[in-house]
């Protein structure tokens, strides 16, 4: 089979003349800067060429003034769980990251993993948007500013069956990203093991895991059919990525250049965004080339129980997170028309 590469919404000539603009063109040239930028998803996942992407964006809107080599699948040696500390501490200039592996030191992270919260894509960008200003106060407290999220696709589950019932969990060692997913996965009798993005398939490998909590682009990237040829879709979460550089290697870059950066950015989570509502497509197409057994409309009963058994977390999330975390729900809700 010939390699499949996916691609989202092109850049338009609009944003090319945009970003383009602010090359430095006038004015003494500044030195070159190199930013090495970590992260744990594959290149052929929807993050990893959003986040080519962007490095492709900074370069040309700088005329090559500002290099940034992104390093996927954590090649850098750096977790998800690593980022906050390592590019607040300046190991790092920029790292993109799953949120939720920050919430040890600033729990508002969790929220875009909360399961059910959030019942579709258009929900997922409201929580987000009402959301950022949360965001960019817990990096700021980091050193660090929000340069933009990646969405994506709703999370499932990767299993040798269909899982139709909460009998179905009873044991079931599987692989959590997150707190939310180890109390929601361990209320339902599971056997949860919270294991980062980069290690999974090594843990599938060994046994230590029989199920992999994940969205069909995570299980795409990895190949996980050749471990759990079932995939589940459940709608369980919309998590998100965060890419966030340090407030001193930023504060650096000449004034034109942060322009560059920022627009990029903006470019960036808007391309990743409207990628995000075309990828499951093109996803379940390589599943289903691939013998993968896609398994939707779970009966209500087993999503009921699934939603029953979250509501420790969202305690645990408001517990932590106080009146902002309140706030954000509240807000949330009333915008989505939840009750």
């Amino acid at each position: 089979m010939m390699p499949v590469t996916f691609r989202g919404p092109r850049r338009g000539q609009a944003l090319a003349a945009a970003l383009c603009a602010l090359v430095l063109a006038a004015g003494p040239a500044a030195a070159q800067v190199k930013w090495d930028m970590s992260m744990e998803d594959r290149a052929n996942s929807l993050p990893g060429e959003g986040a080519t992407a962007f490095a492709e964006d900074v370069a040309k809107a700088t005329g090559g003034q500002v290099v940034i080599t992104v390093h996927h699948g954590g090649a850098l040696g750096f977790k998800n769980k690593d980022h906050l500390n390592a590019v607040r501490d300046g190991v790092l200039p920029l790292a993109q990251s799953l949120a939720g592996a920050f919430s040890g030191q600033e729990p508002v992270f969790l929220l875009s993993s909360l399961p059910f919260v959030a019942r579709n894509l258009d929900e997922a960008k409201v929580l987000y948007d009402v959301a950022r200003p949360a965001y960019e106060a817990a990096l700021a407290r980091n050193g660090q500013k929000l340069l933009y999220s990646s969405p994506f696709p709703p999370t499932g589950i990767w299993a040798k069956k269909p899982l139709r019932a909460v009998d179905d969990l009873k044991g079931l060692k599987i692989r959590t990203y997150d707190v939310n997913g180890t109390i929601t996965f361990k209320n339902l009798g599971a056997a949860p093991l919270q294991v980062s993005f980069s290690d999974v398939v090594p843990q599938l490998g060994t046994g230590n895991l029989a199920a992999v909590l994940t969205s069909a682009d995570g299980g795409r990237s990895l190949k996980l059919w050749e471990f759990t040829p079932v995939f589940n879709d459940l709608g369980y979460a919309f998590p998100l990525n965060i890419t966030a550089v340090s407030v001193d290697a930023f504060g650096k870059l000449a004034p034109e250049q942060q322009k560059a950066v920022s627009a990029a950015a903006v470019a960036a989570e808007a391309r990743d965004w409207a990628a995000v509502r075309t990828w499951e497509a093109k996803n379940y197409e390589v599943l289903r080339e691939n013998k993968t057994e896609i398994v939707k409309d779970a009966p209500p009963a087993f999503l009921d129980a699934l939603a029953k058994a979250r509501e420790p977390a969202i305690k645990e999330w408001l517990d932590k997170t106080r009146a902002a975390g309140k706030s954000i729900l509240d807000t949330f809700a009333q915008k989505v028309g939840h009750q």
